[in-house]
C-alpha cells in the first residue's frame, strides 16, 4: 500500500469515540465520569479562540486580575495607577457602568472568528470578579443586562456564531469570586459550609447550560476549594446524562483542588501548557497573544504581542503532540477587538487555508518531531496513509533531510502544500 509524505512550510493516536454510555448513566464519581469518551468533534477541531472580556476591560491596565492585584494584594503599580487616575474612594464596582460595549457587534466578531480558521470559541461568561455577561438571576445588579451595556452579551455572540459560522460555541465560567462575601465566609469555615457553591456558583452553571447550550464548558478558579465543595461530580453527572448538550459537550479539568491534569474531559494542566511530547490523554494549550495578560491592556507595547511566526510554531507543536490550541484575545470595554488582534486572527486563518490539511482532523504520528533536523514537527492521517512534516525554519540548502520517515522506492510519494 502506498504512503504519502506531505511537506508544509512556515504515533500514537488519541482515540476518540462516540459519547454515548452504553452501560447506563454516569455516576457522580470521578471513576465513572472519567470513562466518558470525549466527543469526536473536539479532537478534530484542533484550534479555538478564547475571549477574555469583562469589567476588567475598563481599567485595562496590567491584567484581567486588576481587582485582585489592586485591592487583594495591593501591588504598588496598581495602587499608584488608581491614585493617579481616579478620585479618592473610587471602588472597583464603579467601573461597571463604564463597561459599555457600544461598539460590540456580534456579527462582526463572528465573521472575524470564522476568518481565523478556528473551529470553536470560548467566551468568559464570568471571570473571578463575578460580573456575568448575561442577565443571571443569581448575580443581581452585577451583570451586563442590569448595568453597563444592558445587553445579553453571551446570548448575542452565541446567536451570531451559530447563525453565521461553523464554530462550536463555548463558555468559560469561574467557580469562585475573589471578594464575594458568601465565598469568603465559606472559605473562612474551611469549606465546611457551602452557601456560595450551592446558592450562587453551581446554579449559574445550570443556568448557562440550559439557556445557551454551550458545547465547551471551560471551568476555572476553584479558590483552593475541593471538588466536593463545588459538587463538581454531581453537576458533571447531570451534564453528561441529562443536560441538553449531553452528547456533544466537552469539559476541562478545573473542577476543584487536585482535579487539574487528573480529572475531566480534557486536560489543561496549567495556562500556556505545551509539554513538547505526546500525552496519553487529550489536552489543550490555552495561551494568549498578549504575553502578559488575557484581558485587554492599554499599557501593552508592540513587543508584548506574539508574532504570527511564534503563534504558528505554538499551533504546530501543540497539534503534533496531540493537543488543541486555544488562542486568546482581549476586547476593549466598548466592544472592539483591536487591530493587532484582528491581524493575528486573520494571519492564522491565511496560514491554515494553505496548511490546514495537516492540522484539522489529524492525529499524532509515531514521532512528534524530527531526530535530525530541528524545528520539524509531524502529524498524520492514518486512514489516508499520510504523514505531514511541518518545517518551521527555511532550509539553508535546497535539500531538507528528515530522519524519521522511512521512504519506500516506488511507493512513497511526497508533495508540498
Amino acid at each position: 500500500m502506498k504512503s504519502i509524505l506531505f511537506l508544509t512550510v512556515t504515533a500514537a493516536v488519541v482515540l476518540i469515540c462516540l459519547p454515548h454510555n452504553t452501560e447506563g448513566q454516569y455516576l457522580p464519581t470521578w471513576d465513572s465520569l472519567d470513562k466518558r469518551p470525549l466527543p469526536a468533534w473536539f479532537d478534530e477541531a484542533k484550534f479555538g479562540i478564547f475571549i477574555h472580556w469583562g469589567v476588567f476591560s475598563v481599567p485595562s491596565f496590567g491584567s484581567e486580575w486588576f481587582w485582585w492585584y489592586w485591592q487583594g494584594q495591593k501591588r504598588h503599580e496598581y495602587v499608584e495607577f488608581m491614585e493617579k487616575n481616579y478620585p479618592p474612594g473610587f471602588q472597583y464596582e464603579n467601573f461597571a457602568p463604564l463597561f459599555t460595549a457600544e461598539f460590540f457587534d456580534a456579527n462582526e466578531w463572528a465573521d472575524l472568528l470564522s476568518e481565523s480558521g478556528a473551529n470553536y470559541v470560548v467566551l468568559t461568561s464570568k471571570h473571578h470578579e463575578g460580573f456575568t455577561l448575561w442577565g443571571s438571576k443569581h448575580s443581581w445588579n452585577w451583570n451586563a443586562v442590569d448595568i453597563g451595556p444592558k445587553r445579553d452579551l453571551v446570548g448575542e455572540l452565541a446567536f451570531a456564531v451559530r447563525n453565521r459560522t461553523h464554530l462550536h460555541f463555548g463558555l468559560y465560567h469561574s467557580l469562585f469570586e475573589w471578594f464575594n462575601p458568601l465565598f469568603l465566609q465559606d472559605k473562612e469555615s474551611k469549606f465546611a459550609r457551602d452557601v456560595f457553591a450551592t446558592q450562587k456558583s453551581i446554579p449559574e452553571l445550570y443556568e448557562l447550560i440550559n439557556q445557551y447550550q454551550p458545547e465547551v464548558l471551560w471551568s476555572d478558579g476553584d479558590g483552593v476549594a475541593p471538588d466536593t465543595y463545588w459538587n463538581s461530580t454531581g453537576f458533571l453527572a447531570w451534564l453528561y446524562n441529562e443536560s441538553p448538550v449531553r452528547d456533544t459537550v466537552v469539559t476541562n479539568d478545573r473542577w476543584g483542588t487536585g482535579s487539574i491534569c487528573k480529572h475531566g474531559g480534557y486536560y489543561t494542566c496549567t495556562d500556556r501548557y505545551n509539554p513538547g511530547h505526546l500525552l496519553p490523554h487529550k489536552w489543550e494549550n490555552c495561551m494568549t497573544i498578549d504575553k502578559s495578560s488575557w484581558g485587554y491592556r492599554r499599557n501593552a507595547l508592540l513587543k508584548d504581542y506574539l508574532t504570527i511566526e511564534e503563534l504558528v510554531k505554538t499551533l504546530v507543536e501543540t497539534v503534533s503532540c496531540g493537543g488543541n490550541l486555544l488562542m486568546n484575545v482581549g476586547p476593549t470595554h466598548d466592544g472592539r477587538i483591536i487591530p493587532i488582534f484582528q491581524e493575528r486572527l486573520r494571519q492564522m486563518g491565511q496560514w491554515l487555508k494553505v496548511n490546514g490539511e495537516g492540522i484539522y482532523r489529524s492525529k499524532p504520528w509515531r514521532a512528534q518531531n524530527d531526530s535530525i533536523t530541528p524545528a520539524v514537527w509531524y502529524t498524520s492521517k492514518p486512514e489516508e496513509n499520510s504523514v505531514y512534516a511541518f518545517f518551521l525554519e527555511w532550509p539553508t540548502t535546497t535539500v531538507l533531510v528528515l530522519g524519521e520517515p522511512f521512504a519506500v522506492d516506488g511507493e512513497t510519494k511526497q508533495r508540498g502544500l
